[in-house]
Protein backbone atom coordinates (compact mmCIF):
# COMPACT_ATOMS: atom_id res chain seq x y z
CA UNK A 1 0.00 0.00 0.00
CA UNK A 2 1.38 3.39 -0.93
CA UNK A 3 1.81 6.33 1.47
CA UNK A 4 1.53 9.48 -0.64
CA UNK A 5 2.36 13.32 0.50
CA UNK A 6 2.14 15.75 -2.06
CA UNK A 7 4.69 18.84 -0.71
CA UNK A 8 5.04 22.05 -2.57
CA UNK A 9 8.64 21.71 -2.21
CA UNK A 10 9.00 18.59 -4.01
CA UNK A 11 6.69 20.06 -6.83
CA UNK A 12 8.68 22.73 -7.42
CA UNK A 13 11.96 20.50 -7.34
CA UNK A 14 10.64 18.00 -9.65
CA UNK A 15 8.49 20.67 -11.99
CA UNK A 16 6.84 17.44 -13.79
CA UNK A 17 7.67 13.86 -15.11
CA UNK A 18 9.50 15.45 -18.40
CA UNK A 19 11.80 12.89 -20.73
CA UNK A 20 15.29 12.70 -19.24
CA UNK A 21 17.86 14.38 -21.36
CA UNK A 22 20.26 13.35 -24.03
CA UNK A 23 23.12 11.15 -22.27
CA UNK A 24 25.89 13.92 -22.75
CA UNK A 25 23.42 16.17 -20.25
CA UNK A 26 22.49 13.83 -17.94
CA UNK A 27 22.26 14.46 -14.49
CA UNK A 28 21.48 12.08 -11.48
CA UNK A 29 18.98 14.59 -10.92
CA UNK A 30 17.28 13.41 -14.06
CA UNK A 31 18.15 9.83 -13.09
CA UNK A 32 16.86 9.84 -9.91
CA UNK A 33 13.48 11.28 -11.49
CA UNK A 34 13.62 8.55 -13.75
CA UNK A 35 14.07 5.73 -11.01
CA UNK A 36 11.44 6.75 -9.06
CA UNK A 37 8.64 6.65 -11.69
CA UNK A 38 10.71 3.44 -12.55
CA UNK A 39 10.22 1.99 -8.39
CA UNK A 40 6.18 3.23 -8.46
CA UNK A 41 6.11 1.36 -12.37
CA UNK A 42 7.54 -1.84 -10.42
CA UNK A 43 5.40 -1.21 -7.79
CA UNK A 44 1.99 -1.40 -9.37
CA UNK A 45 3.00 -4.62 -10.90
CA UNK A 46 4.61 -6.13 -7.99
CA UNK A 47 2.19 -5.34 -4.31
CA UNK A 48 4.02 -4.96 -1.51
CA UNK A 49 7.51 -3.79 -3.50
CA UNK A 50 7.17 -0.46 -2.71
CA UNK A 51 7.64 0.30 1.10
CA UNK A 52 6.67 3.90 1.31
CA UNK A 53 6.49 6.89 -0.84
CA UNK A 54 5.56 10.38 -0.08
CA UNK A 55 6.53 12.04 -3.38
CA UNK A 56 4.68 14.47 -6.16
CA UNK A 57 1.61 12.73 -6.83
CA UNK A 58 1.89 12.79 -10.14
CA UNK A 59 4.70 10.51 -10.39
CA UNK A 60 2.38 7.94 -9.06
CA UNK A 61 -0.04 8.87 -11.71
CA UNK A 62 2.33 8.38 -14.25
CA UNK A 63 3.37 4.71 -12.92
CA UNK A 64 -0.19 3.98 -12.65
CA UNK A 65 -0.23 5.17 -16.14
CA UNK A 66 2.69 3.51 -17.52
CA UNK A 67 2.30 -0.07 -15.97
CA UNK A 68 -0.29 -1.66 -17.78
CA UNK A 69 1.72 -0.90 -21.29
CA UNK A 70 4.66 -1.89 -19.43
CA UNK A 71 5.53 -5.66 -20.16
CA UNK A 72 8.10 -7.15 -17.18
CA UNK A 73 10.98 -7.21 -20.08
CA UNK A 74 10.16 -3.89 -21.09
CA UNK A 75 11.02 -2.66 -17.70
CA UNK A 76 14.03 -4.75 -17.49
CA UNK A 77 15.06 -3.16 -19.99
CA UNK A 78 14.36 0.74 -18.91
CA UNK A 79 16.29 -0.74 -15.57
CA UNK A 80 18.93 -2.11 -16.92
CA UNK A 81 19.34 1.64 -18.47
CA UNK A 82 18.87 3.63 -15.48
CA UNK A 83 21.82 1.29 -13.59
CA UNK A 84 24.29 2.29 -16.75
CA UNK A 85 23.63 6.14 -16.79
CA UNK A 86 23.62 5.73 -12.76
CA UNK A 87 27.08 4.08 -13.11
CA UNK A 88 28.25 6.72 -15.39
CA UNK A 89 27.81 9.54 -13.11
CA UNK A 90 28.89 7.56 -10.32
CA UNK A 91 32.63 8.50 -10.36
CA UNK A 92 34.91 9.52 -7.40
CA UNK A 93 34.68 9.47 -3.32
CA UNK A 94 32.09 12.67 -3.23
CA UNK A 95 28.56 12.54 -1.73
CA UNK A 96 27.42 12.77 -4.73
CA UNK A 97 28.93 10.42 -6.23
CA UNK A 98 27.61 8.07 -3.07
CA UNK A 99 24.28 9.55 -4.56
CA UNK A 100 25.26 7.54 -7.88
CA UNK A 101 26.30 4.65 -6.74
CA UNK A 102 23.48 4.00 -4.46
CA UNK A 103 21.08 4.74 -7.31
CA UNK A 104 22.95 1.64 -9.41
CA UNK A 105 22.54 -0.30 -6.63
CA UNK A 106 19.10 0.42 -6.21
CA UNK A 107 18.72 -0.50 -9.88
CA UNK A 108 20.63 -3.79 -9.39
CA UNK A 109 18.57 -4.87 -6.87
CA UNK A 110 14.76 -3.95 -8.78
CA UNK A 111 16.67 -5.79 -11.79
CA UNK A 112 16.79 -9.02 -9.97
CA UNK A 113 13.72 -8.32 -8.52
CA UNK A 114 12.48 -8.05 -12.42
CA UNK A 115 14.03 -11.51 -12.85
CA UNK A 116 12.51 -13.26 -10.14
CA UNK A 117 9.25 -11.49 -11.15
CA UNK A 118 9.97 -12.99 -14.78
CA UNK A 119 10.15 -16.72 -13.28
CA UNK A 120 13.81 -17.06 -12.82
CA UNK A 121 14.81 -19.30 -9.99
CA UNK A 122 17.68 -18.10 -8.24
CA UNK A 123 19.34 -19.59 -5.04
CA UNK A 124 18.86 -17.82 -1.63
CA UNK A 125 22.13 -16.63 -1.51
CA UNK A 126 22.16 -15.00 -5.23
CA UNK A 127 18.53 -13.74 -4.82
CA UNK A 128 19.70 -11.83 -1.68
CA UNK A 129 23.09 -11.03 -2.73
CA UNK A 130 21.27 -9.05 -6.16
CA UNK A 131 18.85 -7.87 -3.84
CA UNK A 132 20.10 -6.62 -0.56
CA UNK A 133 23.75 -6.58 -1.64
CA UNK A 134 25.33 -9.13 0.79
CA UNK A 135 25.80 -13.14 0.23
CA UNK A 136 24.98 -14.50 3.55
CA UNK A 137 26.45 -17.85 4.58
CA UNK A 138 24.31 -21.08 4.56
CA UNK A 139 25.54 -22.82 7.81
CA UNK A 140 25.15 -26.61 7.91
CA UNK A 141 22.33 -26.74 10.66
CA UNK A 142 24.35 -29.35 11.93
CA UNK A 143 27.07 -26.90 13.26
CA UNK A 144 24.25 -25.62 15.75
CA UNK A 145 23.99 -28.47 17.96
CA UNK A 146 26.71 -27.20 20.11
CA UNK A 147 25.02 -23.64 20.62
CA UNK A 148 21.62 -26.00 21.41
CA UNK A 149 23.22 -27.83 24.17
CA UNK A 150 24.63 -25.13 25.54
CA UNK A 151 20.95 -23.47 25.62
CA UNK A 152 19.97 -26.28 27.02
CA UNK A 153 21.33 -26.43 30.44
CA UNK A 154 19.84 -22.53 30.58
CA UNK A 155 16.19 -23.69 30.98
CA UNK A 156 14.77 -25.54 33.58
CA UNK A 157 12.47 -28.66 33.25
CA UNK A 158 12.69 -31.34 31.59
CA UNK A 159 11.65 -33.00 28.12
CA UNK A 160 11.74 -31.59 24.75
CA UNK A 161 13.95 -28.62 24.61
CA UNK A 162 11.42 -25.93 22.57
CA UNK A 163 8.75 -27.22 24.80
CA UNK A 164 10.95 -26.23 27.77
CA UNK A 165 11.74 -22.61 26.11
CA UNK A 166 8.05 -22.36 25.26
CA UNK A 167 6.90 -22.82 28.67
CA UNK A 168 9.57 -20.28 30.59
CA UNK A 169 9.12 -17.75 27.78
CA UNK A 170 5.30 -17.99 28.79
CA UNK A 171 5.90 -17.02 32.04
CA UNK A 172 7.26 -13.57 30.44
CA UNK A 173 3.51 -13.01 28.48
CA UNK A 174 2.68 -9.70 29.09
CA UNK A 175 -1.42 -9.29 29.61
CA UNK A 176 -3.56 -8.56 26.41
CA UNK A 177 -4.57 -5.78 28.45
CA UNK A 178 -1.51 -4.37 29.80
CA UNK A 179 0.33 -4.37 26.07
CA UNK A 180 -0.39 -1.23 24.91
CA UNK A 181 0.97 1.11 28.06
CA UNK A 182 3.91 -1.34 28.45
CA UNK A 183 4.20 -0.18 24.30
CA UNK A 184 3.75 3.48 25.11
CA UNK A 185 6.46 3.65 27.96
CA UNK A 186 8.98 1.67 25.84
CA UNK A 187 8.56 3.64 22.76
CA UNK A 188 8.79 6.76 25.01
CA UNK A 189 12.19 5.43 26.57
CA UNK A 190 13.60 4.73 23.57
CA UNK A 191 12.69 8.04 22.34
CA UNK A 192 13.98 10.42 25.04
CA UNK A 193 17.77 8.29 24.98
CA UNK A 194 17.49 8.82 21.18
CA UNK A 195 16.70 12.42 21.72
CA UNK A 196 20.12 12.95 24.03
CA UNK A 197 21.84 12.60 21.20
CA UNK A 198 20.19 13.30 17.62
CA UNK A 199 18.33 16.11 16.93
CA UNK A 200 14.89 15.56 14.84
CA UNK A 201 12.08 17.62 12.77
CA UNK A 202 10.39 19.85 14.31
CA UNK A 203 6.89 17.76 14.80
CA UNK A 204 8.09 14.60 14.65
CA UNK A 205 5.58 12.36 15.42
CA UNK A 206 4.31 8.24 15.22
CA UNK A 207 0.86 6.35 15.23
CA UNK A 208 0.56 3.29 17.28
CA UNK A 209 -2.03 -0.04 16.33
CA UNK A 210 -2.28 -3.11 17.53
CA UNK A 211 -3.23 -5.40 14.56
CA UNK A 212 -3.81 -9.09 13.71
CA UNK A 213 -3.50 -11.66 10.84
CA UNK A 214 0.34 -10.50 10.03
CA UNK A 215 3.18 -12.66 9.03
CA UNK A 216 5.75 -9.77 10.85
CA UNK A 217 5.78 -8.82 14.49
CA UNK A 218 6.27 -4.91 14.05
CA UNK A 219 5.59 -2.42 10.74
CA UNK A 220 6.50 1.00 10.38
CA UNK A 221 4.56 2.52 7.74
CA UNK A 222 6.43 5.77 6.90
CA UNK A 223 3.72 8.44 5.84
CA UNK A 224 6.06 11.71 5.39
CA UNK A 225 6.46 14.97 7.43
CA UNK A 226 8.46 13.06 9.73
CA UNK A 227 5.16 11.08 10.67
CA UNK A 228 4.92 7.24 11.17
CA UNK A 229 2.40 4.88 11.74
CA UNK A 230 3.61 1.60 13.80
CA UNK A 231 1.85 -1.08 14.26
CA UNK A 232 2.42 -4.19 16.34
CA UNK A 233 0.90 -7.62 15.58
CA UNK A 234 -0.80 -9.58 18.23
CA UNK A 235 -1.35 -12.50 17.07
CA UNK A 236 0.71 -14.47 19.17
CA UNK A 237 1.04 -13.19 22.82
CA UNK A 238 3.42 -10.33 23.67
CA UNK A 239 6.67 -11.05 25.83
CA UNK A 240 8.75 -8.95 27.94
CA UNK A 241 12.24 -9.21 25.43
CA UNK A 242 9.56 -7.14 23.16
CA UNK A 243 8.53 -3.49 24.12
CA UNK A 244 12.17 -1.98 23.99
CA UNK A 245 13.00 -4.12 20.63
CA UNK A 246 10.03 -3.38 19.00
CA UNK A 247 10.47 0.66 20.20
CA UNK A 248 13.85 0.76 19.49
CA UNK A 249 13.52 -0.87 16.07
CA UNK A 250 10.33 0.83 14.54
CA UNK A 251 10.23 3.93 16.22
CA UNK A 252 13.67 5.71 18.07
CA UNK A 253 16.39 5.12 16.63
CA UNK A 254 15.15 3.00 14.10
CA UNK A 255 12.81 3.26 11.26
CA UNK A 256 11.31 6.36 12.22
CA UNK A 257 14.32 8.02 12.56
CA UNK A 258 16.04 6.77 9.79
CA UNK A 259 12.97 8.00 7.60
CA UNK A 260 12.68 11.20 9.09
CA UNK A 261 16.33 11.96 8.82
CA UNK A 262 16.72 11.00 5.48
CA UNK A 263 13.65 12.95 4.47
CA UNK A 264 14.66 16.19 6.21
CA UNK A 265 18.86 15.69 5.01
CA UNK A 266 18.18 14.24 1.47
CA UNK A 267 14.79 14.28 -0.61
CA UNK A 268 14.11 18.08 1.47
CA UNK A 269 17.43 19.39 2.28
CA UNK A 270 19.67 18.80 -1.17
CA UNK A 271 16.40 17.69 -3.08
CA UNK A 272 16.91 13.86 -3.53
CA UNK A 273 14.16 12.69 -5.10
CA UNK A 274 15.15 9.07 -5.08
CA UNK A 275 14.73 9.15 -1.20
CA UNK A 276 10.86 9.62 -1.36
CA UNK A 277 10.24 6.26 -2.20
CA UNK A 278 11.66 3.15 -0.88
CA UNK A 279 11.82 0.16 -2.78
CA UNK A 280 11.32 -3.11 0.19
CA UNK A 281 13.99 -5.12 -2.32
CA UNK A 282 16.94 -2.81 -1.94
CA UNK A 283 19.97 -2.79 -0.17
CA UNK A 284 18.36 0.34 1.73
CA UNK A 285 16.32 -2.59 3.86
CA UNK A 286 19.95 -3.69 4.86
CA UNK A 287 20.64 -0.83 6.47
CA UNK A 288 17.20 0.36 7.57
CA UNK A 289 17.08 -3.38 9.35
CA UNK A 290 20.46 -3.41 10.62
CA UNK A 291 20.46 0.21 11.95
CA UNK A 292 17.03 -0.69 13.62
CA UNK A 293 18.15 -3.89 15.12
CA UNK A 294 21.41 -2.27 16.43
CA UNK A 295 19.32 0.78 17.63
CA UNK A 296 18.65 -0.93 20.73
CA UNK A 297 21.85 -2.01 22.03
CA UNK A 298 22.66 1.67 21.61
CA UNK A 299 20.22 3.08 23.16
CA UNK A 300 20.50 0.78 26.05
CA UNK A 301 24.24 -0.61 26.23
CA UNK A 302 25.43 -3.03 28.48
CA UNK A 303 22.53 -4.18 31.61
CA UNK A 304 20.56 -1.03 31.04
CA UNK A 305 18.10 -2.72 28.86
CA UNK A 306 17.60 -5.01 31.82
CA UNK A 307 17.72 -2.38 34.33
CA UNK A 308 14.92 -0.40 32.48
CA UNK A 309 12.67 -3.56 32.02
CA UNK A 310 12.93 -4.60 35.93
CA UNK A 311 12.21 -1.14 37.28
CA UNK A 312 9.52 0.48 34.81
CA UNK A 313 8.41 -1.87 32.49
CA UNK A 314 7.84 -5.70 34.59
CA UNK A 315 5.74 -3.43 37.03
CA UNK A 316 3.20 -1.91 34.12
CA UNK A 317 2.88 -5.61 32.77
CA UNK A 318 2.21 -6.69 36.27
CA UNK A 319 5.08 -9.42 36.28
CA UNK A 320 7.45 -10.70 38.53
CA UNK A 321 11.28 -9.60 37.47
CA UNK A 322 12.59 -12.66 39.96
CA UNK A 323 14.25 -14.37 36.87
CA UNK A 324 13.82 -11.41 33.90
CA UNK A 325 17.75 -11.85 34.38
CA UNK A 326 17.70 -15.72 33.36
CA UNK A 327 14.89 -15.17 31.08
CA UNK A 328 17.57 -12.06 29.17
CA UNK A 329 20.38 -14.45 29.27
CA UNK A 330 18.27 -16.80 26.99
CA UNK A 331 17.33 -14.40 24.72
CA UNK A 332 20.55 -13.63 24.08
CA UNK A 333 21.84 -16.93 23.48
CA UNK A 334 19.13 -17.78 21.35
CA UNK A 335 19.98 -14.83 18.74
CA UNK A 336 23.10 -17.50 17.89
CA UNK A 337 20.52 -19.92 15.78
CA UNK A 338 19.57 -17.21 13.78
CA UNK A 339 21.59 -18.07 10.95
CA UNK A 340 20.17 -21.47 11.14
CA UNK A 341 16.82 -19.79 9.78
CA UNK A 342 19.06 -19.02 6.75
CA UNK A 343 19.78 -22.66 5.99
CA UNK A 344 15.88 -23.77 6.16
CA UNK A 345 14.81 -20.84 4.07
CA UNK A 346 17.37 -21.67 1.73
CA UNK A 347 16.54 -25.38 1.48
CA UNK A 348 12.57 -24.43 1.92
CA UNK A 349 12.47 -21.92 -1.27
CA UNK A 350 14.12 -24.40 -3.58
CA UNK A 351 11.57 -26.93 -2.75
CA UNK A 352 13.97 -29.20 -0.70
CA UNK A 353 11.90 -28.91 2.04
CA UNK A 354 7.89 -28.64 2.65
CA UNK A 355 6.20 -27.05 4.93
CA UNK A 356 5.88 -29.48 7.55
CA UNK A 357 9.79 -29.89 7.20
CA UNK A 358 10.27 -26.74 8.00
CA UNK A 359 8.53 -26.00 10.88
CA UNK A 360 9.87 -29.14 12.57
CA UNK A 361 13.37 -27.97 11.75
CA UNK A 362 12.71 -24.50 13.30
CA UNK A 363 11.18 -25.63 16.11
CA UNK A 364 14.33 -27.87 16.23
CA UNK A 365 17.00 -25.09 15.08
CA UNK A 366 15.57 -22.23 16.54
CA UNK A 367 13.67 -23.83 19.25
CA UNK A 368 10.29 -22.27 18.39
CA UNK A 369 6.76 -23.85 19.25
CA UNK A 370 4.82 -25.07 16.34
CA UNK A 371 2.76 -21.49 16.69
CA UNK A 372 5.96 -19.36 16.31
CA UNK A 373 7.47 -21.89 13.38
CA UNK A 374 4.44 -21.41 11.41
CA UNK A 375 4.62 -17.77 11.82
CA UNK A 376 8.34 -17.62 11.09
CA UNK A 377 7.79 -19.54 7.66
CA UNK A 378 5.19 -17.69 6.80
CA UNK A 379 7.28 -14.56 6.95
CA UNK A 380 9.85 -16.63 4.86
CA UNK A 381 6.97 -16.98 2.33
CA UNK A 382 6.19 -13.29 2.03
CA UNK A 383 9.77 -12.22 2.23
CA UNK A 384 11.70 -14.89 1.23
CA UNK A 385 15.28 -13.65 1.77
CA UNK A 386 14.77 -10.58 3.21
CA UNK A 387 15.42 -12.16 6.37
CA UNK A 388 18.96 -11.70 6.34
CA UNK A 389 18.59 -8.02 6.43
CA UNK A 390 17.92 -8.24 10.37
CA UNK A 391 20.89 -10.18 11.92
CA UNK A 392 23.87 -9.95 8.83
CA UNK A 393 22.90 -5.85 8.77
CA UNK A 394 22.89 -5.84 12.26
CA UNK A 395 26.30 -7.08 12.70
CA UNK A 396 27.63 -4.86 9.71
CA UNK A 397 26.24 -1.98 11.33
CA UNK A 398 27.61 -2.91 14.84
CA UNK A 399 30.62 -3.06 13.01
CA UNK A 400 31.11 0.29 11.50
CA UNK A 401 29.45 1.70 14.67
CA UNK A 402 32.27 0.03 16.70
CA UNK A 403 35.42 1.39 14.60
CA UNK A 404 34.01 5.16 15.51
CA UNK A 405 35.71 4.06 19.13
CA UNK A 406 33.52 3.43 22.22
CA UNK A 407 32.45 6.75 23.28
CA UNK A 408 28.91 7.79 23.04
CA UNK A 409 29.23 10.90 21.57
CA UNK A 410 31.43 8.93 18.78
CA UNK A 411 28.63 6.18 18.10
CA UNK A 412 25.78 7.93 17.75
CA UNK A 413 27.47 10.74 15.45
CA UNK A 414 28.70 7.35 13.18
CA UNK A 415 24.84 6.02 13.56
CA UNK A 416 23.48 9.07 12.38
CA UNK A 417 26.04 9.24 9.50
CA UNK A 418 24.74 6.09 8.54
CA UNK A 419 21.06 6.92 8.84
CA UNK A 420 20.87 10.05 7.16
CA UNK A 421 23.54 9.90 4.11
CA UNK A 422 23.18 7.57 0.79
CA UNK A 423 24.44 4.33 3.12
CA UNK A 424 25.19 1.44 1.08
CA UNK A 425 26.20 -2.23 2.90
CA UNK A 426 29.75 -1.72 1.08
CA UNK A 427 30.33 1.71 3.09
CA UNK A 428 29.66 0.07 6.30
CA UNK A 429 33.31 -1.82 5.75
CA UNK A 430 35.40 1.13 5.57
Amino acid sequence: MFRILLTPLLLGAIAGCSPSPPKSTDTLDAVARDYVRTSLTIGEKDPGYIDAYYGPAQFQAAAKADAPKLSLEALSSRVEALRKRAAALAKGDSLDARRGRFLEAQLTAAATRLRMLRGEKLSFEDEAQGLFGVRPKIIPLANFDATIAGIDKLVPGSGPLPARVEAFANRFTIPPARLKPVLQAAIAECRRRTLEHLKLPAGERFDLALVTGKSWGGYNYYQGNAHSRIEINTDLPSRMDSPLRLGCHEGYPGHHVLNALLEEKLTRGRKWIEFSVYPLYSPQSLIAEGSADFGIDLAFPGPEKLAFETQTLYPLAGISSADAAAYARLQAALKALVPAGFTIASDYLAGRLNDAQAIALLQRYQLLSEDRAKKALSFTQDYRSYIINYSVGQDMVRQSVDRAGQSPQARWRRMEAIISEPTLPGDLES
